[in-house]
């Protein structure tokens, strides 16, 4: 009996260690709380003339509260089925307006209380914005009038905002279309009350449909009925005095698109059957055009199903795709089909080919040129100008080329071909304007056109404007930013002739505003005015460090020591590492350093910088490149790569005096979460582990994951090496594993982080699980976020600071 009752006492003993934790959300340290604690400052909206500025301001955190209301998972989809708009959605709580060059902000009048503001968008003419306000019962639609500062709603709370945007304006300014939810529409199912009719079945007969693992898909007929419910709309034209007229029936409106001259809308509508393999945006859809007034002009396309697509990034459906409105041209759709295909296996000389065609959309369409390799987007010009692009995933290959909309016999002009992840080289983006139908053109100046760069370089970040001559073929650069101690980045240029540009402008505490820069003057004026609301990480060391790979790979990171700390003296203190791996194809672009130290410090929520507060050492941003150049693939020597990544990053610190470095810890999100598992597992370099949502077993995603296109059938030792699941006997360092119990991300299901603890702790490896309710693949309630600061300083404090 003795020995029965000291069985039992451990074995109670060891189920309480295995035991759930009833544990409300827990706040941290107050040095971290009056961090994330700051109020979030507000989001600016500029017209294109740079004159009027719209200030927006919205509250830092959701609350669970907030997060935990009604929600339906459908097509891809998020919707409060209550509200009738993205459970997700962010809403603003203000608005006021500036005048450019003046530091009074003016409120807007005739808010209502309490509002909760989103889906702003400017009228063509930009002397109005429209908004939605979204109440307790449904979305209205309100609009601001620039001028006066004066707010007015449109509508009552019956707009449909479950499916992308709710309204879009007419050309003159005057009026929108909006989509209203259906007088006839039904209740839902509720799933958890409806008694089956019968089991779900699903069937293939032969094709391959080799699809990533998309999440929130419809499972069964109850989710088709709700979906076509949530997603139907009536269409009514709302004049900006309020008065509505009835444009189009019920449907599945997924976009309304004007012609350029207003006088025609490209609407596209979802159509059955519906899809349990993939998102909405996959599903039949049909194009039609009507003239402004509703009036059926022709069905210009009629897309299927697409499950089945050939394999890799660059596979696409055949025939019309991505029909869009020519920019330069009143009326004139343009679309693409591919050469190949949409196989990119198949060899061709071309792979895509590029269309359009007039209104009265009756004729035959007119070739305008064909791609090299995948089309990837134009901007339009005039008539015998336009610049398209085209790239190829695989090689890292992007192409730009002049051409003459005009005469499609005349062969592109290259005007330059390069690895997209080179950023040193990276030409810029070219100048655009708004035309006389308020649409984006290229600016041209006689044969000459303007490039905004953002001046990634081994002397740091120095955004550029050049002039590019077309007939020469040659460049002049007209300015750049010296990058000494500040950080500047080119928004837009609001005149190119006369040398006025919008930019932004930060330095360490510094916080990024706005400003008008004035390149042929010289001058620099400032726009917004907003204080660093971090003023206890103001006096923080901050620097970029450059270092080597054991191969001689050049790689760099963002380094941060406490306040005060004594570069002389050199106490040893703790360091979390924060990392996110990123493939490449060749080394000389794996080297490139992208960072700045001059980036103002930004402790977001996700951020590791808290714990510099902490007395820790922090090193952000740490370059994790996986290389495969010719024919090896990036993933071929993964762990290889990873842990060599890892042991460069502490040797240079260490080498610096600054770290002890047995007290070292590794984090990461999503794929970082990912790395950090494998960190763990493959190597010694740390005393413990953060992963926050991430994914351990990649035969739970079989046909691809991040930037592998092979499938699991195809490379499985590469599936079985790169999976942390596989391997977890090796574990032998603790790890914190924390994932949103309401993941949206492709192939990062909680399930992911469920089972891998389960394999962990069978195998008796030190490891914490920690699910937060409602939460995403990114978390947004105030309590969540809070309480997983919370869990990450326990478990630093316990596994890293004090490790014993």
């Amino acid at each position: 009996m003795k020995r029965l009752i000291l069985f039992l006492t451990g074995f109670l003993f060891i189920s309480e260690a295995f035991a759930q934790i009833d544990l409300t959300y827990q706040l941290p340290d107050e040095a971290i709380l009056q961090l994330a604690d700051a109020p979030a400052p507000p989001s600016v909206m500029i017209d294109s003339k740079g004159e009027n500025m719209v200030v927006r301001k919205r509250r830092k955190y959701k609350s669970i509260a907030e997060l935990s209301e009604e929600e339906l998972r459908l097509g891809g989809l998020r919707i409060n089925p209550v509200t009738n708009i993205s459970s997700r959605e962010r809403f603003y709580y203000a608005i006021s307006l500036m005048k450019v060059g003046s530091r009074d902000e003016v409120a807007v009048k005739g808010l209502p209380e309490n509002g909760r503001f989103s889906n702003f968008e400017w009228s063509p003419d930009e002397t109005l914005m429209a908004f939605t306000n979204t109440t307790t019962k449904g979305v209205e639609l309100w609009v601001i009038d620039i001028g006066k500062a004066e707010a007015g709603k449109l509508t009552p709370f019956k707009l449909n905002a479950n499916l992308e945007s709710p309204f879009t304006w007419f050309r003159d300014s005057r009026a929108l279309l909006v989509k209203f939810l259906p007088e006839d529409k039904q209740a839902l199912i509720d799933k958890k009350k409806a008694v089956p009719t019968g089991p779900t079945v699903s069937v293939n007969e032969g094709q391959k449909a080799q699809n990533r693992t998309y999440q929130d898909l419809l499972k069964d007929k109850n989710d088709e009925f709700n979906f076509e419910q949530l997603t139907r709309s009536v269409i009514y034209k709302v004049a900006i005095d309020g008065q509505t007229q009835k444009w189009k029936d019920a449907a599945m409106y997924r976009g309304l698109r004007f012609s350029p001259d207003g006088n025609f809308v490209m609407v596209t509508t979802i159509e059955k059957p519906f899809s349990y393999l993939v998102p909405y945006y996959r599903f039949p859809a049909t194009t039609t055009i009507y003239d402004k007034d509703g009036k059926l002009v022709t069905v210009f396309l009629k897309e299927p199903l697409i499950e089945d697509l050939p394999k890799g990034f660059m596979a696409v459906q055949q025939g019309k795709r991505e029909p869009s409105w020519r920019d330069d041209k009143p009326s004139t759709i343009v679309w693409t089909e591919a050469l190949d295909g949409g196989d990119p296996e198949n060899k061709t000389e071309f792979r895509d080919a590029v269309y359009e065609l007039n209104a009265p959309f009756d004729g035959k369409p007119q070739l305008l040129f064909k791609t090299v390799t995948r089309f990837a987007g134009i901007e339009w010009g005039n008539d015998h100008l336009a610049v398209f692009y085209d790239y190829w995933w695989n090689t890292r290959l992007m192409r730009a080329s002049l051409t003459d909309p005009s005469n499609p016999t005349k062969k592109p002009v290259l005007l330059w071909e390069r690895n997209f992840q080179d950023r040193y080289n990276d030409p810029g983006r070219f100048v655009t304007r708004k035309n006389d139908f308020h649409t984006s053109v290229l600016e041209i100046d006689g044969s000459k056109l303007y490039l905004l760069g953002e001046g990634y370089g081994e002397d740091g970040v120095r955004p550029f404007v050049d002039r590019f001559n077309v007939k020469s073929m040659k460049k002049k650069r007209l300015w750049q930013a010296y990058g000494n101690d500040t950080l500047e980045r080119l928004i837009k240029a609001i005149d190119i002739k006369k040398g006025l540009l919008l930019t932004n402008i930060q330095s360490q505490n510094i916080f990024p505003n706005y400003y008008l820069r004035n390149i042929k003057k010289g001058s620099l004026q400032q726009l917004t005015f907003v204080e660093n609301p971090f003023k206890s990480i103001e006096n923080v060391q901050k620097r970029l460090i450059k270092y080597k790979r054991d191969d001689g790979l050049e790689l760099s990171a963002v380094l941060y020591l406490p306040a005060g700390y004594d570069t002389i003296r050199k106490e040893k203190l703790p360091m979390l590492l924060w990392a996110y791996p990123r493939e490449f194809k060749d080394k000389s672009s794996a080297g490139q350093v992208t960072s700045s130290g001059n980036a103002f410090i930004y402790p977001w929520y996700g951020s590791p910088v808290f714990w510099v507060n902490r007395g820790y050492v922090i090193l952000d941003n740490a370059s994790f490149p996986i290389v495969g150049e010719g024919d090896e693939e990036p993933n071929d020597s993964f762990i290889l790569q990873l842990v060599a990544n890892a042991k460069a990053a502490i040797d240079a610190v260490d080498s610096l005096g600054y770290i002890d470095r047995n007290r070292v810890a590794v984090g990461g999100h999503s794929y970082g979460a990912f790395m950090t598992a494998n960190l763990l597992t493959h190597s010694d370099l740390f005393a413990a582990g953060i992963a926050r949502s991430g994914a351990y077993n990649r035969t739970l995603t079989p046909f691809g994951f991040q930037s592998e296109e092979r499938n699991y059938w195809e490379a499985p030792e590469i599936y079985y090496q790169m999976s942390p699941f596989m391997h977890a006997d090796k574990m032998k360092t603790p790890l914190l594993l924390i994932h949103g119990e309401a993941d949206n991300n492709s192939g990062t299901y909680p399930m992911q982080s469920i089972r891998y603890f389960n394999a962990l702790k069978g195998l008796g490896a030190t490891v914490r699980l920690v699910i937060l309710p409602n939460e995403s693949h990114g978390y947004a309630a105030r309590e969540s976020i809070l309480h997983m600061l919370w869990e990450q300083d326990q478990w630093l404090e316990k596994y890293v600071k004090n490790k014993e």
